[in-house]
């Protein structure tokens, strides 16, 4: 059964930076795409970063250039490493952990994390 912890949230100021993390326990950790998603109050969920397995990585339009995701196999770690931060920014953050499409003999689905909250003051 995977979990995701995540951690590292806080408050600070604009331009300020943050580095949160992702931690995975359970098996299987090279099959699943781990990504970060931000949610403020009254806005729907969204994608912030992803890291597939290869790994490749990919940013949405609003923080690429100011965000760094990376994994650490050993660790079972994935990293968010957020720079220039913007109020916009603010949110609760959650990872997710889903098996990409390759692995068809897993039977397990994506996992949420229970999020950590970042407080970007202008």
């Amino acid at each position: 059964q995977v979990q995701l912890v995540e951690s590292g949230g806080g408050s600070v100021q604009a331009g300020g930076s943050l580095r949160l993390a992702c931690v995975f326990s359970g098996n299987f950790f090279s099959i699943f795409t781990v990504s970060w998603y931000r949610q403020s109050p009254g806005k729907a969920r969204e994608l912030v970063a992803s890291i597939t397995s290869v790994p490749r990585a990919n940013y949405s339009e609003s923080v690429k250039g100011r965000f760094t995701i990376g994994r650490d196999h050993p660790t079972k770690t994935v990293s968010l490493r957020m720079t220039s931060l913007k109020p916009e920014d603010s949110g609760t953050y959650y990872c997710k952990a889903e098996p990409e499409e390759w692995a068809t003999w897993y039977n397990g689905g994506a996992t949420w994390g229970q999020g950590t909250q970042v407080t970007v003051s202008s």
